[in-house]
């Protein structure tokens, strides 16, 4: 999208990556999960540790950039695409070690991000927390990720179904050495309706013990049927209930840091948030919030890759450390939470699908629409009729499905599909969103 000018992933809003040279890439295809929501489906090999070939990190780093220059190439002839922008495509600044499988199995990894970096390209490290001790290992990455997919011990195994039999120790683990990290750490929550959604406070210990720099919290994509996967469209939430689920959380971890002091849990807010991919992002108030003159607030979520990469540098040759604050850079307005964008860059222009225009583009808490597809408020007999038609669809709700709620106004079905068990989570509430107008 943003060859053509039509907008950034969520790495371009929340810490100021160009999309268009960021290739993602991965040295090992192994992994020790079996994810419910790999996009995969389980098509890569699992095992606990590495029993492969071993490619030479200099010829992995130089094919994964000749195949990501050859897929630019072919995009020329793609309508919209921007020339300059082609052209500058051609340069891969970023990678995102996340394509598929653990790339920290891979033996060599340490030397495979300074190959990296000698090409002044950025590391966006994801790792499942299962192999605790190569993260203790790791050379400074410009960012690191521990994927932290559900909070308690059942749940991981529910959602991650582990190789490894101490997966969850193993998870606390990976978390307590991002303690000592100086560069930016990240836990990172996938969120899957009716799997791992609740649990708050546990997943506030998990953070609390990692003291990560950021919380990023996505919405799971549901990546089509399959019979290694038993997700379905009802567990990927809305993007409103991302931001509702990373609410709890910041309050939850505001307790443990009122609790444990400056030495316990830092201090989180929400920072950004990019409705487009539904995430939101969770960041240390001391790392990167600051107070302007005039009492305004601006977040540093964004990186200065060049002196990340002078930084990454220096300590490889001179054993001179950096930290988090060393390499940050303002956010732009437009990402911050709250702001009327949602995290689209206003330099980009937005295109919808014919027939894809939202009905309605804004709700109220009870998910009745304040706004029609222009952006006007509703109000008078239509907002009426609206109000009505929620107050009737949850009392056939409350009545078809009494006994089975909880606190929330939902409910969460389990069924067998094939050989595996699908769960589906039904909320009255949600019946006017997704709704588009037929022709505009």
């Amino acid at each position: 999208h943003q060859l053509r000018g039509r907008g950034g992933c969520y790495k371009h809003s929340f810490y100021g990556i160009t999309s268009y040279q960021c290739m993602e890439a991965t040295p090992s295809l192994a992994c020790a999960n079996k994810c419910t929501f790999c996009w995969r489906h389980h098509k890569n090999p699992v095992g606990r540790t590495w029993r492969w070939k071993q490619d030479e990190p200099e010829m992995i780093v130089a094919e994964a950039v000749n195949e990501h220059v050859k897929m630019i190439k072919g995009t020329k002839g793609i309508p919209g695409v921007v020339k300059e922008r082609w052209e500058e495509a051609h340069t891969v600044r970023h990678c995102a070690l996340s394509l598929v499988g653990e790339p920290i199995m891979y033996p060599r990894i340490n030397d495979l991000l300074q190959e990296m970096h000698r090409r002044n390209i950025s590391t966006f490290l994801v790792t499942n927390g299962q192999h605790p001790e190569a993260i203790e290992r790791l050379v400074p990455v410009t960012q690191l990720y521990v994927s932290v997919d559900a909070a308690t011990k059942e749940t991981l195994e529910e959602i991650d179904r582990p190789l490894f039999k101490d997966a969850f120790e193993r998870l606390k683990r990976s978390l307590r050495y991002l303690r000592d990290k100086g560069q930016r750490t990240v836990a990172r929550l996938t969120i899957v309706k009716g799997w791992n959604s609740e649990d708050i406070d546990d997943y506030a210990d998990l953070i609390a013990l990692g003291r990560v720099s950021f919380v990023e919290m996505k919405g799971v994509t549901f990546c089509g049927t399959s019979d290694a996967s038993n997700l379905n469209m009802s567990n990927s939430p809305w993007h409103h209930e991302v931001v509702e689920f990373a609410e709890k959380l910041r309050r939850r971890l505001k307790v443990l840091h009122e609790r444990g002091g400056l030495e316990g849990c830092p201090l989180y807010e929400l920072a950004c948030e990019h409705k487009h991919s539904c995430s939101v992002l969770l960041a240390r108030v001391d790392q990167f919030k600051e107070i302007r003159e005039d009492g305004s607030t601006k977040w540093n979520t964004w990186i200065d890759y060049d002196k990340f990469q002078k930084l990454a540098k220096k300590e490889k040759e001179d054993g001179v450390p950096f930290t988090v604050t060393d390499y940050k850079e303002e956010c732009p307005s437009w990402a911050v939470i709250g702001a009327e964008e949602e995290g689209f860059d206003p330099t980009e222009t937005r295109v919808r699908k014919k027939g894809k225009k939202p009905l309605y583009t804004k709700f109220d808490v009870n998910g009745i629409p304040t706004h029609d597809s222009e952006g006007n408020e509703i109000k008078g007999k239509d907002r009426e009729a609206l109000e009505k038609k929620m107050e009737v669809a949850i009392k056939k709700f409350k009545r078809a499905n009494e006994g089975r709620m909880g606190e929330e106004l939902s409910v969460v079905t389990d069924s067998i599909r094939g050989r595996t068990k699908e769960r589906t989570v039904e909320d009255p509430r949600l019946m006017f969103r997704g709704l588009v107008v037929g022709k505009y």
